[in-house]
């Protein structure tokens, strides 16, 4: 084998992948290196740089836990979460849109009956948020799940802030027979994302601001639907258009309207002042969305 060059190196990584049995695989590999090469050499990327490089990845991966993936921060940082999301679903018009998961999202939070509150400590401005979930076509569709999770009013997620009791502002809900569902919660604010990791060196690096506008997550499944995960952000809020992680979509936009007297509150128990906000989720059969 003659020494390699630097115009060389490329084609050699690229023959020795030639034989991956996968097909996918070989052609995801294959530009990989490609892309990769070609940034090297195009920034001239010294040792101490490259080496600076592999570090800055290697505290990503020592920053993730089970409550925490600093890996899926990066990559909403850096706008590939949202790149892969658009890339992966095209919805018809009048079908809810996608938008990332975000690191935070965890399994097993509480069933609870529609109308109930989702947290469990909290001293936000309360919030009743109302809605159906349907079809394309309008139908409601009964028994959907809605997965839904948010900060608290400091900013923090549960498993962020350990005087949070576990599952707060977290709960699943199910819609009726006419597709209705309601909970209780407070209003969302806008927050900064952790950066006391890898990432947040990043954005002081680059002088990045590294606020999310207000939000609450959603994760909607029925039978013979199509999941949708989604956030529904606070119209208002100023974040909207520099959002860190790039995952505001307008017609993900909601509004929420203040109410200064009890009458007509939703719930007995909601305190006044408090805000309702209401949205439609609009999901598409699974065996559409596959053709």
């Amino acid at each position: 084998m003659h020494p390699l060059g630097e115009a060389d190196i490329t084609s050699a990584v690229l023959r020795q992948l030639e034989q991956t049995p996968s097909p996918r695989l070989r052609e995801i590999l294959t530009s990989l290196v490609t892309h990769l090469h070609a940034f090297v050499q195009e920034v001239r990327l010294t040792e101490d740089e490259w080496l600076q490089g592999i570090q800055f990845l290697t505290e990503t991966g020592q920053m993730c836990t089970d409550k925490r993936q600093e890996f899926i921060l990066l990559s909403d940082t850096l706008g590939v979460s949202m790149l892969v999301d658009l890339i992966t679903h095209h919805k018809p018009a009048g079908a809810t849109e996608t938008t990332v998961m975000g690191p935070f999202h965890v399994q097993g939070a509480p069933e609870l009956p529609n109308g109930a509150s989702i947290a469990r400590s909290d001293g936000g401005a309360p919030l009743w948020f109302s809605g159906r979930v349907l079809d394309l076509d309008g139908k409601p569709i009964a028994g959907a799940v809605l997965d839904v999770w948010q900060t608290a009013a400091n900013g923090l997620y549960d498993v962020q802030d350990p005087a949070q009791p576990e599952f707060n502002m977290r709960g699943k809900l199910r819609t009726d027979a006419h597709g209705h569902f309601a909970f209780r919660t407070t209003r969302p604010i806008s927050y900064p994302i952790p950066t006391d990791g890898p990432v947040g060196k990043l954005f002081d690096a680059t002088t990045r601001q590294p606020y999310r506008p207000a939000h609450i997550h959603f994760i909607v499944t029925a039978e013979g639907f199509t999941p949708l995960t989604t956030h529904l952000f606070d119209a208002a809020d100023g974040y909207l258009h520099t959002d860190a992680v790039f995952a505001f979509k307008p017609s993900l936009a909601c509004q929420f309207e203040q109410h200064d007297s009890a009458d007509g509150a939703p719930d007995p128990h909601m305190p006044v002042p408090y805000y309702t906000a209401v949205y439609d989720f609009v999901l598409t059969r699974a065996d559409a969305a596959s053709g």
